[in-house]
């Protein structure tokens, strides 16, 4: 027996209701009017751009962090329980939601703004036509209304442009802080590998430049030791150390105890006296513990350093740094040598 299919029945209000209700109570939102205005504007048109923005965030039964809710225009307060960001993949995904919904909003737009002038230029023309055809006055009444219409749409259209401006405004702002932290290192602050590798494509080949890579000595030593927390402290202090000394000259983290450095507008050697200069100044350091005040000792660094060949890759470059680098170790560290070419 084949069933009957059964019709299609649109939503009614009480099952709105009641899918707003589950909606708050899926995302611990308290019924606050804000967080019902929020679940009513995503649920009311679900295949618009708010509504798929969040099936996106959504997707696989994720719940909302309070900032993807704020970045999708709703607001948080009285939660049932605190909604922080859960790190960087989540702030990124909701300003990719929210790009999203302003480039759907901008074009709904325009596509708006457009039909509206094309059925006013109709009318008009239609009402033009009249007047010229038969000379009767009511037409001009006619096109008197449609002109003020048409004012009051395009005041309305202004207002909407100048909020789509400001969100945009303050989106770029968010993107370009998004996209520096991309090439920052959390820990020291620093640019990070990404950072380095994007300056080193960027070289002039008519500018000379030289490469640095160096290695914290017997850094595990110091982890295992006094623990992680010191050890963090000790790489950012000897990358604030190394930027500030190398300084105008690019310092990045290169990964765990690992710095490399760009010096441009000179030679190899001028390079190797200015690292061997930062180098000295750490190894004159003495560290102690935060926590027990115990002493750390003299902390100290090995570096390889040399010239970037016209037309060398990153990875030829760093080979052969690095080489140099295992030649300071070998020599006893606490040095810096000059990479052969």
């Amino acid at each position: 027996m084949i069933a009957a299919k059964l019709p299609v029945v649109a939503p009614t209000s009480n099952d709105l209701f009641r899918r707003i209700g589950a909606f708050l109570a899926e995302h611990r939102l308290s019924p606050e009017p804000g967080h019902y205005a929020f679940a009513y504007q995503v649920l009311h048109d679900a295949d618009g751009p708010l509504g798929r923005a969040v099936a996106r965030l959504t997707d696989g039964g994720v719940r909302l962090t309070g900032q993807q809710i704020e970045a999708l225009g709703g607001t948080v307060a009285g939660v049932s329980q605190p909604l922080e960001p859960e790190g960087d993949a989540v702030d990124d995904a909701a300003l990719v939601a929210r790009t999203r919904l302003q480039v759907e909003d901008f074009a709904a737009m325009v596509r708006r703004a457009r039909d509206e002038a094309r059925g006013f230029g109709i009318d008009l023309a239609a009402s033009a036509e009249a007047i010229r055809r038969t000379g009767d006055p009511s037409g001009i009444a006619d096109m008197v209304e449609l002109t003020g219409l048409m004012v009051r749409r395009v005041r309305l259209s202004e207002g909407r442009l100048q909020r789509a401006t400001e969100e945009a405004q303050d989106l770029r702002a968010r993107l370009e802080e998004a996209q520096g932290s991309a090439r920052r290192d959390p820990l020291t602050n620093l640019p990070n590998r990404r950072a380095f590798e994007e300056a080193f494509a960027a070289l002039d080949p008519a500018v000379p430049a030289s490469l640095a890579i160096c290695d914290i000595d017997r850094f595990k030593q110091v982890n295992d030791t006094f623990g992680h927390a010191v050890g963090d402290r000790v790489l950012t202090a000897i990358g604030q150390t190394l930027a500030t000394h190398c300084a105008p000259h690019l310092v990045a983290r290169y990964g765990g105890e690992e710095f490399v450095m760009l010096f441009t507008g000179g030679s190899d050697t001028a390079a190797h006296a200015l690292l061997d200069g930062a180098r000295a100044v750490v190894s004159a350091r003495r560290f102690r513990s935060r926590e027990t005040g115990e002493p750390i000792g003299a902390i100290t660094f090995s570096a390889g350093v040399g010239c970037i060949a016209p037309g060398e890759t990153l990875d030829g470059a760093l080979h052969r740094v690095d080489r140099a680098l295992y030649e300071a170790k070998e020599q006893g560290r606490a040095r810096v040598v000059l990479a052969h070419g």
